[in-house]
C-alpha cells in the first residue's frame, strides 16, 4: 500500500468521522451546531487551537483568538472542513505543513493577523481551496512557488501588507485566479512576466501603492480583465502599448490620484486610449495635473487641448526664431561676402 494511501488509511481508523459534530464532543467554550456542521470558537481567548474538535465539521471560526501560532498537523482529521475563519488570532506564524490535511477546504481566512511571510510548501494539500484571505498582515514578500499547488483559487487578497514586489513565480499555478487584491501596499513597479499564469484574471487592485512604472507587456497576458484600478500610485506617464495590449471585451480603469505630468505626450496617450472601444477611463475628470506647477491640480479633460497647443506654439516661436537667425547670417555673409569683393576690386585696378 503507498505510503500516502497508508496514512490516510490510519488516521481514518484512529478518528472516524461521525455524521456530525455531537454536543458531547464539543470543546470547551465553543458552541457546536449539530444540525449545521458549524463550530464557533471565536474570542475565546484560546491560545492553541483547541483539541477535541468535532471531525464532521464543515465550518469552523477561530477567528479574535491569541493563537499565535498555527503548528503541523494542527487540522489533522477535519476531513470535512470546507471554511476556516482564523482571522484577528495575532498569528505571527505558520509552521510547515500546517493545514496538510485540508484536502477539501474551500475558503481561508488569515485576514488581520501579524504574518511577515507564508511558508514555501503553504498551498501543499489545499488544491480544492478558492479563496484565500491574507490582507491587513505584515507580508513583506512571498516565496516563489508558495501558491502554486492551488488549482482551484478564485479570489486571492493580498492588501494591506507591505510587499514590495510581486516578481515572475509568485502567481505560477493560479490558472483559475479571477479577483487579486494587491491595493495599499509598497509596490513599485508592475513587471513584465508577473501576470503571465493568471489568464482568467478579472479583477485586479493594484490602487495605493507606489508604482511609477508599469512595463509594456506586464498586462498582454490578461485577457479577461474587467477592472483595473492604479489609482493612488506614482505614475507620471503612460505608454500607450501597455493598455492597448489588453483583449478583453470591456476593460474599465481608474487611474487618478497619481502625479501626472501634464505635456503633449500624455495629451495623446489619453486620446488615443479613450477612442479606444474597449479601454473605459472611469475616472478620467478626475486625472489632475502634477507638473508643470502652472498646471498643478488641474484637470487633464480640462487642460489637455490646450497642452499641444502650447507646445505647438513653442515649437512655432523657436522654428522662426532660428529661420530668422538663419537668413540674417545669410544675409550678413552676402554683405561681407559683396565688400570683400569690392574691396579685392579696388586693390587690384591700377592707378590713373
Amino acid at each position: 500500500m503507498p505510503p500516502l494511501f497508508l496514512l490516510l488509511f490510519l488516521l481514518t481508523v484512529s478518528f472516524p468521522p461521525p455524521s456530525s459534530p455531537s454536543s458531547h464532543s464539543c470543546p470547551v467554550r465553543c458552541v457546536c451546531y449539530e444540525h449545521a456542521n458549524l463550530v464557533d470558537c471565536h474570542d475565546q481567548g484560546f491560545l492553541h487551537v483547541p483539541r477535541g474538535l468535532p471531525h464532521g465539521t464543515w465550518l469552523l471560526k477561530l477567528g479574535e483568538n491569541n493563537l499565535t501560532e498555527i503548528g503541523a498537523n494542527t487540522f489533522i482529521g477535519l476531513w470535512s472542513l470546507r471554511v476556516l475563519d482564523l482571522s484577528i488570532s495575532q498569528i505571527q506564524d505558520l509552521r510547515p505543513e500546517a493545514f496538510v490535511s485540508l484536502f477539501f477546504l474551500e475558503k481561508l481566512d488569515l485576514s488581520w493577523n501579524l504574518l511577515r511571510t507564508v511558508p514555501v510548501d503553504f498551498s501543499s494539500s489545499m488544491s480544492a481551496l478558492k479563496e484565500l484571505r491574507l490582507n491587513h498582515n505584515f507580508l513583506r514578500r512571498v516565496p516563489p512557488n508558495s501558491f502554486e499547488n492551488l488549482d482551484s483559487l478564485e479570489k486571492l487578497d493580498l492588501s494591506y501588507n507591505q510587499l514590495e514586489a510581486v516578481g515572475p513565480g509568485v502567481l505560477k499555478g493560479l490558472s483559475r485566479l479571477r479577483q487579486l487584491y494587491l491595493q495599499h501596499n509598497r509596490l513599485t513597479v508592475v513587471q513584465q512576466g508577473s501576470l503571465d499564469m493568471l489568464p482568467g484574471l478579472e479583477v485586479l487592485q493594484l490602487s495605493h501603492n507606489n508604482i511609477s512604472q508599469m512595463d509594456s507587456d506586464a498586462l498582454a497576458p490578461l485577457d479577461r480583465l474587467v477592472f483595473l484600478a492604479l489609482e493612488g500610485n506614482n505614475l507620471h506617464n503612460l505608454k500607450f502599448k501597455t493598455f492597448v495590449s489588453l483583449r478583453s471585451t470591456a476593460t474599465h480603469i481608474q487611474l487618478s490620484g497619481n502625479p501626472w505630468s501634464c505635456d503633449c505626450e500624455l495629451h495623446r496617450v489619453f486620446s488615443k486610449i479613450l477612442y479606444v472601444r474597449y479601454l473605459h477611463i472611469d475616472d478620467y475628470h478626475n486625472v489632475t495635473c502634477h507638473e508643470p506647477p502652472l498646471l498643478a491640480g488641474y484637470s487633464l479633460a480640462w487642460v489637455d487641448s490646450r497642452l499641444c497647443v502650447a507646445e505647438t506654439a513653442t515649437v512655432l516661436v523657436i522654428t522662426v526664431t532660428v529661420l530668422v537667425t538663419v537668413v540674417a547670417a545669410m544675409v550678413m555673409a552676402e554683405r561681407n561676402r559683396k565688400k570683400n569683393e569690392m574691396m579685392h576690386t579696388q586693390t587690384q585696378s591700377p592707378p590713373s
